[in-house]
């Protein structure tokens, strides 16, 4: 099914020369002096300035090695003082590589910060291929997400929603897509799936693909379960390192005065294949995914020149068995931390991965018996991290590990201690760190994307949920009773605003109700609220009286996630253990309210992962 470079020009070749020629003038092309096809960009600031969007464009060319079946070509773009202020100051050098018999090239970037260089703060690092409009009209970023899709064309026709890149379609060329909402982050997934996506073109007599084909994560940034955009509208089909998506500043590479770095980016592999008649052209996804499987076993990659990128010979190897102490658990004293994310991150706290964006991270999944090995590992000190479905809070091993090239660390059993300070009372949720379990409304029915209308487990993709809320709780807020109420029912998936018309939103307040039986134990309990997402909230929790000032806690202004607005049912985790003096709770009925309090856009809230309710050890009053 190869068919590079055939892609680019109408013409068959075979010889390394031409794919060059080809290669560089797919590169430079422009329209109306604007660069088209494939550019990198990077969106950066000065530490208190406004972010610029900045393609770079490399101005020095060098055939970096030439082989009788490979060429590897450097366009590199060198950062002096002439350019502060304007210029992200980081070298970068984009690394094309071409071999014969593959349908497809291999890119990478190499960033580098020698000593002296400014401050900077960098949001985004990506690649971004614009393809041909004319031909490519469906697109594939999983198995089950695959749909002909709208244009850009239709998109400037149409009418502009609550924010820009959401787009109802009011005159599309295409009748079928009338009504329908486009929007690129209804295309977002995590980082551990997102490793093949893009476009055909079904509508040929000759239909081919194009793919962008990903082997690892450990360049990008926030660890595994960090969301992002794969491909959209345009058609475009983006190759995302570093982003703030579904996150917010927290995870912004911030570089001191002086502060030296060196990170690859990459390779990742541009993929393209074509089918024989059109009633072929869904094989060329499942070309695409054997392919990706053909990388993913060939990574790391030994054949990229750059010193910087370390084949398999010179990277580590850790495994260990995770355990789980929960000492309220009276099956067993230990349980396997079945299915358990344990990964490398650069040291920092526990559960700091998920913000880390500068160094590499290497994740696995455990076993059912929490057994896991992490391969091929850059060299250098990291601590390793985890977290376990079914458990609140995140483990940390308790000493730096460091990779030796060719080195193999074997840690043993290591034992997990989740937070809790008491048996459960009661518990909404399931603690695996998203929304995923609780109640996403139907969308609009004026609003929808037909692909999620078949998708239901993906139904939260869907634009304008966040409005349903008020629909379903115009006057009085969401009431949830203990032992009578379902979360999948009756717990709204997102707690927001609640809008009042004309662009005006206020705070709500939601309750839980449960009914406290026994006597009331002398001491301490504890509330466990994990969280899902925040986005520009303040959430204040009450005990059994809604108008007490302070609140018994408040979270302050937190969180810039954008997981409400961007159609996900998480961002970053947050847990917090509220201690409850026993003179907040009463025997009999008690409430507890939970008001998020700061009401200025439709997409200000929160979302909750699992919420628990622990008592003391047993100390009667």
């Amino acid at each position: 099914m190869g068919l590079f470079p055939s892609l680019f020009q109408d013409q068959k070749a075979s010889s390394l020369e031409f794919h060059i020629t080809v290669l560089k003038i797919y590169l430079k092309r422009k329209t109306n002096n604007k660069i088209e096809g494939m550019y990198l960009d990077v969106v950066w600031n000065t530490p208190g300035k406004t972010s610029n969007f900045q393609r770079i464009h490399g101005t020095n060319f060098s055939i970096v090695a030439a082989e009788e079946n490979m060429v590897e070509l450097s366009f590199s773009r060198t950062w002096t003082s002439s350019m502060n202020g304007s210029s992200v100051p980081i070298n970068i050098d984009m690394r094309y590589i071409l071999r014969g018999g593959d349908s497809g090239f291999y890119i990478y970037a190499i960033f580098d910060r020698p000593e002296g260089f400014p401050t900077v703060e960098v949001d985004q690092i990506r690649i971004v291929f614009k393809l041909n409009k004319d031909r490519f009209n469906f697109m594939a970023i999983s198995k089950e997400r695959q749909r002909s899709m709208p244009t850009m064309r239709d998109r400037e026709t149409g009418q502009v929603l609550a924010y820009p890149e959401a787009v109802l379609l009011t005159r599309p060329t295409n009748p079928e897509f009338r009504g329908e909402v486009d929007d690129k982050y209804q295309y977002s997934c995590e980082n551990m799936v997102n490793s093949v996506h893009g476009w055909i073109s079904v509508d040929s007599d000759a239909p081919m693909g194009f793919w962008i084909i990903t082997p690892s994560n450990e360049f990008r940034n926030a660890g595994p379960i960090k969301q992002d955009l794969t491909s959209h509208v345009g058609p475009i089909t983006l190759s995302m390192f570093v982003s703030t998506h579904y996150a917010g500043k927290e995870v912004t590479m911030q570089f001191q005065e002086g502060e030296t770095y060196k990170k690859v980016f990459g390779p990742v592999f541009v993929y393209v294949n074509s089918a024989s008649s059109e009633d072929d052209t869904l094989s060329l996804w499942s070309d695409a995914v054997k392919q990706q499987s053909k990388e993913l076993k060939s990574w790391p990659y030994d054949f990229p020149h750059s010193p910087d990128f370390l084949p398999p010979n010179l990277r580590g190897t850790v495994w260990g068995k995770l355990l789980v102490q929960d000492r309220y658990n009276k099956e067993s004293r230990f349980l396997y931390a079945n299915n358990a994310y344990v990964g490398l991150a650069l040291p920092g706290d526990a559960g700091s991965w998920q913000i880390e964006s500068k160094g590499y991270q290497f994740w696995t999944r455990a076993n059912s018996k929490g057994f896991f090995m992490i391969f091929n590992i850059v060299p250098g000190d990291y601590n390793l991290y985890a977290w376990v479905p079914g458990f609140i809070g995140d483990y940390k091993y308790n000493a730096t590990v460091t990779i030796t090239a060719g080195g193999v660390i074997k840690l043993g059993s290591l034992v997990y201690v989740p937070p809790r300070n008491g048996p459960t009372i009661w518990e909404i949720g399931v603690p695996d760190r998203t929304a995923s379990e609780f109640y996403v409304p139907d969308p609009y029915p004026t609003l929808m994307n037909k692909l999620y209308n078949e998708q239901r487990r993906d139904k939260f993709r869907q634009y304008g949920l966040w409005e349903r809320y008020t629909d379903l709780y115009p006057n009085d807020d969401l009431v949830y009773t203990v032992g009578v109420s379902e979360y999948n029912k009756d717990w709204f998936f997102a707690h927001v605003t609640r809008s009042t018309g004309n662009k005006t939103y206020q705070p709500t307040t939601w309750q839980i109700i449960f009914d406290h039986r026994n006597q009331v134990i002398r001491g301490n309990y504890t509330l466990q609220l994990a969280l899902a997402c925040t986005a520009d909230a303040d959430l204040q929790v009450r005990f059994n009286d809604p108008g007490a000032n302070p609140p018994d806690f408040a979270t302050g202004k937190m969180g810039g996630d954008s997981a409400i607005a961007r159609h996900g049912v998480h961002g970053l985790y947050r847990l917090f253990s509220i201690n409850v003096p026993s003179d907040r709770i009463v025997k009999g009925t008690n409430t507890i309210y939970l008001k998020q309090s700061r009401a200025m856009n439709p997409f200000q809230g929160v979302m909750y992962d699992y919420i628990r309710l622990e008592r003391p050890p047993l100390t009667p009053m």
